[in-house]
């Protein structure tokens, strides 16, 4: 028997339903994206590993990033994330540019760790970053371009929440605990860590790096109290603004989230599906980034949100939209050799009139056309036999109420632009 080559391990296969799915995806991103004002772009997929050594912690670099040299020895990756470019190209053209920027991007990335539900070492990732300002209005712009996103694929505030906190309002904690200055950095991201260790070991843990009994209890007090946030003058006019942004329903502040990335300094937030499920996107404000590649400082919110995860969260609630592989395309049939003319012509003035089309590829039995079209998700058919070739008719099927119409070929165009509009998912 042959043996079928198999694909890299983590890379992935888009069949055209997996495409459709791919490209509503993209169509939603692109939406909000725009409908707030920001601009698409990109970057290369590869970049120096050097770019991503000082900024985005040793785990990502030495355990995440597939590494390779180049001809002339210098060590490439595949980008495992896109902030790093984003930081570099505004820092090579940072005179020229217009501030603030309103940036986004959708592409690929990867990154070299163990496959599983919701995760692969190839993805598409969404990118969207504002530059320039340093408010709590720009971040609370972000933080609500991602709920207004979770809202725009259908997502209640019940199934989904984004929990906002402050670095800063961490450390401050932590200095009112007596946490010495050098200690908190480790004890930051000990934070990051609680939800994934047991609480047993998460309290050996944060004995072992010097916390004393009494911070401990400090600590885990603070950790649970849903109104430090009225403590943080920032957070405080972010929750407003979100309330004129008519998003605050998607919002909590939690104290738990951290962001594990070495370069957020202020405000982080991260989406989570409420009933027990992982991140769905996360980010948050940066200030270091563009000066660490060689700019002028230059403050920054963004987020970033995985194609997979959100996936997965929205079949879990039903709201994947229902595609077949060219749902939104007519099929004109061909019946007999000498239909071919005609069926061609049609279908050409169909394409003329921005209306998606494919013909059968050969003669054949009108059953077996409409179950090819039945299959592929198309959800009509324009036929045309000797009968309407003679009379200069068509029939158009609506596949889906299975009802039909014969009309006359002059009018059939404005017909199957009305059925195609009520069918077309959005």
């Amino acid at each position: 028997m042959k043996t079928t080559i198999q694909g890299v391990k983590g890379a992935r296969d888009f069949y055209p339903e997996d495409m459709a799915i791919r490209q509503w995806l993209y169509r939603a991103i692109r939406r909000v994206s725009e409908v707030y004002g920001y601009q698409e772009w990109d970057g290369p997929f590869l970049e120096r590993i050097d770019l991503y050594a000082a900024k985005s912690g040793e785990e990502l670099v030495n355990q995440q990033a597939f590494v390779f040299n180049d001809r002339g020895g210098d060590p490439i990756t595949l980008r495992p994330e896109l902030t790093p470019s984003l930081a570099r190209m505004v820092a090579q053209k940072q005179s020229e540019l217009v501030y603030p920027l309103r940036w986004w991007s959708f592409g690929p990335f990867w990154r070299y760790e163990r496959p599983q539900k919701g995760r692969s070492r190839e993805f598409f990732q969404w990118n969207i970053d504002m530059i320039g300002v340093n408010t709590p209005e720009s971040d609370a712009e972000l933080i609500a371009v991602a709920a207004a996103f979770l809202r725009e694929v259908g997502f209640s505030p019940k199934q989904v929440q984004v929990y906002v906190n402050d670095r800063r309002l961490t450390n401050q904690t932590l200095a009112e605990l007596g946490v010495a200055e050098a200690l908190r950095p480790e004890a930051v991201h000990l934070i990051d860590r609680q939800n994934k260790m047991t609480p047993a070991a998460w309290e050996a843990n944060a004995l072992e790096i010097g916390l004393t009994p009494a911070q401990l209890d400090g600590l885990k007090v603070s950790l649970e109290d849903k109104d430090l946030w009225k403590k943080s003058e920032p957070l405080k006019r972010i929750f407003s603004m979100l309330d004129c942004l008519g998003v605050r329903a998607y919002v909590t502040y939690d104290a738990h989230i951290i962001r594990g990335l070495d370069y957020y300094t202020a405000v982080v937030f991260e989406a989570f599906d409420v009933d027990g499920g992982r991140s769905i996107l996360g980010g948050g404000h940066y200030d270091n980034l563009v000066s660490d590649v060689g700019g002028d400082p230059l403050p920054a919110v963004g987020f970033a949100m995985g194609d997979m995860m959100i996936s997965v969260t929205l079949e879990k609630y039903g709201l994947m939209p229902k595609v077949g592989a060219i749902p939104d395309t007519v099929l004109v049939t061909v019946f007999e050799e000498a239909l071919f003319p005609p069926s061609y012509r049609l279908a050409a003035d169909l394409r003329q009139n921005g209306i998606k089309t494919i013909t059968y590829p050969e003669p054949a039995k009108l059953q077996r056309q409409l179950k090819f079209a039945d299959r592929m998700g198309i959800l009509i058919a324009v036929i045309i036999g000797p009968d309407e070739e003679s009379s200069g008719q068509v029939v158009v099927k609506d596949l889906a109420r299975r009802t039909q119409e014969t009309l006359p070929q002059a009018e059939a165009i404005g017909y199957i632009k009305q059925l195609l509009a009520q069918a077309r998912p959005q």
